[in-house]
């Protein structure tokens, strides 16, 4: 309810450098999801996801606006690549395994916080377990305080016990689907471990372990016993079907071009035939139920260096209204993404050398030099990006990387002079300068 667009736009700035409309178009979509759940049912019902289009070329930072958008929204989320997918009737992943996954993802999503929810109630539970464990279920009151204290000021973590553990070695079977009927259905997907588990009733051993190592088992088995896997399910269902973001990357390698349209190629319009009804809206059924994906919010993006948004499927353009443009990366964006943003490459590189005892001092001038040699390497090379930065950065901290272990060094200073002897003398020998990647 606090995420406001502009508020998504600032969190995103601490990350991202540059490409405002991107991150207009993805924050307003993101607070049109929340608008609708406001309204009356039967209005909700009506106003559909508007489905966005990135376009811009390679490393501008696509695919890094999607992954920082899953780590900031409590969202089921998941990013693919279009060329994974192949037409239907011909060997490969159909386009409804991402709602498939979509779901297997929000599920865990939503066990991970029923565990965190019944964190203290599973530890109590926990302790009870090892206390048995230790003196067993007869004793005293008085007994099991006093090994309790114990327990909780870890005097007995490296004591051994012998505890019921679930046997999983014969379970352990693979799932199979039943020819005629569609695969991931729940009628459909023969689990074998369901059949054995239900028919020999749940399998334990006894194992020997530390009271320590106990701990993370009984807490695992309280934690289960707390959270209802149908209700986990239901909750995971709807929360995709309302809130479920799928990003889709890598469209432009599945437009056909001209006279490739009749060529016959497997994996091309195919694959944006599939699309369709998924983007549009229909039902998926998966061995958790059914989905309908009306609601889900599609964000494709690609380069279209080649293509051009336009040799899309005319279908799947209109399903695609909004298009946001990113701009190629310039010098002084290079520039920035090098200091500004948190966790930036200059401080990872900071921290890594950091553990070693050297500290690494990067001057204006040095910093500077690297955004150059890295904007003239993307033109005279190939255009990749801000990726291009991580290929200078390890080409100009190779040798500090190599001997930091050695405590040859305390402090390295990165100037200008160091980036030219280091990086620029590749660039004055065309010969050498194409194996830079």
């Amino acid at each position: 309810m606090d995420l406001t667009p502009r508020k998504t736009v600032e969190e995103l700035d601490r990350y991202i450098i540059g490409q405002g409309s991107a991150k207009k178009a993805i924050a307003t979509a993101l607070r049109n999801r929340w608008r609708r759940q406001q309204l009356p049912p039967h209005v909700a019902q009506e106003i559909v996801p508007k489905n966005i289009l990135m376009i811009g070329p390679t490393g501008v930072g696509k695919t890094e606006i999607s992954r920082r958008i899953a780590k900031l929204i409590e969202a089921p989320f998941i990013k693919v690549e279009a060329t994974k997918f192949t037409e239907i009737g011909y060997v490969g992943r159909d386009v409804e395994q991402i709602i498939r996954d979509l779901v297997d993802l929000a599920i865990k999503q939503l066990k991970d916080k029923k565990s965190k929810e019944t964190k203290d109630k599973a530890l109590q539970k926990a302790e009870q377990d090892v206390l048995d464990a230790l003196v067993g279920d007869k004793a005293t009151q008085a007994t099991r305080d006093k090994y309790l204290q114990d327990l909780r000021e870890g005097l007995l973590d490296d004591k051994m016990v012998k505890i019921k553990v679930k046997d999983n070695r014969v379970l352990q079977m693979p799932e199979l689907d039943i020819p005629g009927l569609p695969p991931g259905t729940q009628m459909g997907m023969l689990n074998l471990n369901d059949v054995f588990s239900g028919a020999l009733g749940q399998n334990t051993k006894m194992q020997e372990m530390t009271v320590r190592q106990s701990y993370d088992v009984f807490i695992e088995q309280a934690t289960e016993a707390m959270i209802n896997p149908e209700k986990i399910k239901a909750e995971a269902i709807n929360l995709v079907e309302n809130q479920g973001i799928v990003f889709i990357d890598e469209i432009d390698k599945i437009c056909a071009r001209g006279s490739e349209r009749t060529s016959g190629e497997v994996s091309r319009e195919g694959v944006q035939r599939d699309l369709l009804p998924l983007i549009e809206g229909t039902s998926v059924t998966t061995k958790h139920g059914v989905v309908k994906t009306d609601f889900i919010l599609f964000v494709a993006s690609g380069a279209f260096h080649i293509a051009k948004p336009s040799d899309l499927l005319p279908e799947l353009q209109g399903r695609l209204p909004v298009r946001v443009c990113l701009e190629a990366l310039t010098e002084d964006d290079f520039r920035r993404i090098l200091c500004e943003p948190e966790v930036n490459l200059i401080e990872q590189y900071k921290a890594l050398i950091k553990t070693e005892g050297v500290t690494l001092l990067f001057e204006d001038n040095a910093i500077s030099e690297i955004a150059r040699i890295s904007t003239h390497l993307n033109n005279i090379v190939e255009n990749v990006g801000a990726r291009r930065l991580h290929t200078v950065m390890e080409r100009l901290l190779e040798d500090v990387s190599f001997e930091a272990g050695e405590g040859i060094k305390s402090e390295v200073v990165i100037d200008k002079v160091y980036v030219e002897k280091h990086v620029s003398g590749l660039l004055e020998k065309p010969d050498l300068s194409e194996f830079i990647l």
